[in-house]
């Protein structure tokens, strides 16, 4: 008699729901401590986790880069990482993949009662995001969570996090009123890095100081600094690999090129992107 479970992992025709129970199968059988796969099998939820901040990161990249043809294998990649918690929470008894879709399906009917229950779709998009505030706000009470600051998770990039630290504190009214506070604090921040040269600590103490108010900068103007951040990198990268394919195209690198030389392409460079 045929197992049922292979042909479950080798069908590829089917439907949404049956491509889901495939992967599912798929990840109980890499899980499986006499058949399956060693790497897997040797995993946790700490050595996972890494990996799936790359794979949400990876899922931004080609959304960044526009790269749709990509988008749909990294969705794939991060939906596994999903799959493999629920498999490890099966076999804890802690959680499966079913009690994860069902806590979030409610928890979207919950927050949304202007779509799925009685309260009137006609409020505005900042009205919608307050309510979704709030609403958060009393989960975490209920989860034991009273300080303002509580369920800001740790695992988050630093600028992220500051992002939201600051963004829960301004909600009670710890924040500045205008941007002209901002930056004369920026300015402030900076002056102290300078004063700390030659202590290594406190170097690095006023660089955290300084990258924080440089967010709260962020904040005030609307920026995302996670975002803004992403798009320097990117722009430093374009105009690097610049820089390497014009002294390539004179038989050099960079290594064989004056920091003046790569600085005037540098700045040829930056003068053709110009519109």
């Amino acid at each position: 008699m045929a197992d049922p479970t292979a042909a479950l992992i080798f069908d590829r025709d089917t439907g949404a729901e049956g491509q889901m129970q495939r992967l599912l199968a798929i990840m109980a059988c890499l899980r499986d401590p006499d058949k399956g796969c060693p790497w897997d099998i040797e995993q946790t939820y700490a050595t996972i986790a890494p990996y799936t901040i790359e794979e949400a990161y990876e899922v931004a990249d080609a959304v960044e880069r526009e790269a749709w043809g990509e988008l749909e294998g990294e969705l794939g990649d991060l939906l596994l990482q999903t799959v493999y918690f629920a498999q490890m929470g099966a076999e804890d008894g802690r959680f499966d993949f079913a009690s994860i879709a069902r806590a979030i399906a409610d928890k979207m009917v919950s927050r949304h009662p202007h779509v799925f229950g009685p309260e009137s779709r006609d409020k505005s998009a900042a009205q919608q995001t307050r309510d979704w505030e709030v609403q958060k706000a009393a989960e975490r009470k209920a989860k034991g969570e009273h300080r303002t600051l509580d369920g800001v998770a740790m695992g988050l990039p630093a600028l992220s996090r500051a992002l939201k630290l600051q963004n829960r504190a301004a909600r009670v009214g710890f924040d500045w009123d205008d941007v002209s506070a901002v930056l004369a604090k920026v300015q402030e921040e900076a002056a102290e890095f300078a004063e700390a040269e030659g202590n290594a600590d406190a170097m690095e103490d006023e660089m955290g100081d300084l990258l924080f108010v440089l967010t709260n900068l962020a904040r005030h103007k609307g920026i995302d600094p996670e975002a803004a951040l992403r798009r320097t990198n990117a722009k430093f990268t374009r105009r690097f690999n610049a820089i390497e394919d014009a002294l390539k195209a004179e038989g050099r690198t960079p290594t064989e090129a004056t920091l003046d030389e790569m600085d005037a392409l540098w700045t040829r460079i930056k003068q053709a992107e110009k519109p």
